[in-house]
């Protein structure tokens, strides 16, 4: 009878095993802005999504014109960055998102303040 019970553990360590692997490898790719890109007025962007950490999102506009901050919850209140943020300024930004809050900010001169940051909550 042990050795039954001792079977089942084995069975379902290795089925949560097998779910925590495809759970990890079904990241999804978001690109923050849809169609328009990371522009002004996308703060509302991340509502009625459901994010996953692990999860891609792609920032696409012009480096010229745009930028992406990485900051914290300060940073995006104040829409100022903190000393030390990650900056991207490809034009094509790809980051992964971690669990909990994740910030975004354009740090060209009054484009927070236009709209230009984002919040996501990743689970």
């Amino acid at each position: 009878m042990a050795q039954g019970r001792g079977s089942a553990m084995v069975a379902m360590v290795f089925l949560w095993l097998l779910l925590l692997h495809f759970e990890m490898g079904s990241a999804a790719t978001y690109t923050v802005g849809g169609s328009s890109g990371w522009t002004f007025n996308v703060s509302g962007w991340p509502k009625g999504k459901r994010f996953r950490a692990g999860d891609i999102i792609v920032f696409n506009y012009s480096p010229s014109a745009h930028n992406v901050v990485a900051v914290d919850r300060v940073g995006y209140n104040s829409c100022k960055a903190s000393k030390g943020a990650k900056v991207y300024t490809s034009g094509k930004d790809r980051i992964k998102l971690v669990k909990g809050q994740n910030f975004f900010l354009c740090s060209f001169v009054g484009h927070c303040q236009a709209g230009m940051k984002i919040a996501i909550t990743a689970v």
